[in-house]
């Protein structure tokens, strides 16, 4: 009987022990947990530490507190400047009620998830390309706000949002290449021109003291010249003074001129030129001998006494010819047939040969 019941007691003492193992929770420091008997929460959430729940009644699960990193996959979409944008985030959260984020949703993880998803297509379409490029800060609290409105309900906060790329096509990189490089050159011409207009006002000043001691432009020739010659490989052009020219034109015209005694000709040479003797220049009257006939004067015009003029011009004011009543005085003109009388009439033919 005895030992019977010391049986007993043995066997209710291993299924006690079984039983406590079986409820037996121990729960981490990063960790909250929920305890559903029989399918209703039971009591307040589980904190870190041991914990007892009822074998085959109730159920523990285990939410995880810590800031989870959430990658969103990139979202390809069109900016409000119409430009096709494919952008990517990340997502920062963490659970601040474990009851809720077990109850109030299936999965948080997902959800988030799909929110930003939903958000960052909406940021894109809101904004231009430039914002996503340059004001990347002001997008993540818009996107921020957008996935904690509802993300509250959950039990879930979202700690921080970042765009973390954004891909563009080649075409737009190229045109925006093209743009900066613009930029750059309107900057760097800018700049040059700057710096032009400061070395003339520098220049000008130089200029005026130089032109007070003349000798300062001579010695800034010879400094350029000593800084040119330093390099091997130059070729150096120096100005000539013109006053130096003159001054040797002057010395060279004082002096007798040099001549150089010819060296005489091989008689060979000398035999096959002949002598050319000099022609004489014609003399006047021969010169006008020919001329009345090659013009196609009349024959009054010519010279038949050797004296160079015309025997009409000699014989208009010659002594002793008659003159008409009231003819004035001085030489008698020709007409404009030619004669001197001013008849009109000719000797020659009226038809007169080629």
């Amino acid at each position: 009987m005895i030992q019977e019941l010391i049986a007993a007691i043995a066997v209710t003492a291993s299924a006690g022990v079984v039983y406590v193992a079986a409820g037996a929770r121990v729960v981490k420091q990063y960790e909250r947990g929920v305890v559903l008997r029989l399918g209703r929460l039971a009591g307040e959430v589980r904190p870190p530490g041991f914990t007892m729940v009822v074998p085959f009644v109730d159920r523990l699960r285990k939410v995880n507190m810590q800031i989870v990193t959430l990658s969103v996959p990139a979202q390809e979409g069109i900016t409000r400047d119409n430009v096709t944008v494919r952008v990517d985030a990340v997502v920062y959260f963490r659970v601040v009620d474990a009851a809720d984020a077990v109850i109030k949703v299936e999965d948080y993880r997902f959800a988030v998830s799909q929110m930003a998803q939903t958000s960052l297509r909406s940021i894109i379409g809101k904004s231009d390309l430039d914002d996503l490029l340059s004001n990347r800060e002001l997008l993540n609290q818009g996107m921020e706000l957008m996935i904690d409105s509802p993300a509250i309900g959950w039990g879930v906060q979202i700690d921080r949002v970042e765009i973390k790329d954004v891909s563009l096509p080649e075409t737009m990189k190229r045109s925006m290449a093209r743009q900066a490089e613009a930029d750059r050159e309107r900057r760097a011409r800018i700049i040059n021109a700057d710096a032009e207009l400061q070395a003339s006002k520098k220049l000008a000043q130089a200029a005026e003291v130089m032109s007070e001691q003349p000798a300062a432009l001579q010695l800034r020739l010879l400094q350029t010249v000593v800084a040119v010659a330093a390099e091997k490989n130059s070729t150096l052009v120096l100005p000539f003074p013109v006053e130096l020219l003159r001054f040797l034109e002057r010395a060279q015209s004082g002096q007798a001129p040099v001549v150089t005694e010819r060296q005489p000709k091989a008689p060979s040479e000398v035999e096959r030129q002949p002598a050319v003797e000099p022609a004489e220049p014609p003399a006047a009257s021969d010169r006008i001998a020919g001329v009345p006939e090659a013009l196609g004067l009349p024959e009054a015009f010519a010279d038949t006494d050797g004296l160079g003029i015309p025997d009409t011009f000699a014989i208009l004011d010659q002594p002793g010819t008659p003159r008409e009543p009231g003819e004035p005085d001085g030489p008698r003109g020709l007409d404009d047939a030619g004669h001197a009388d001013g008849s009109g009439e000719t000797d020659e033919p009226e038809e007169r040969a080629g």
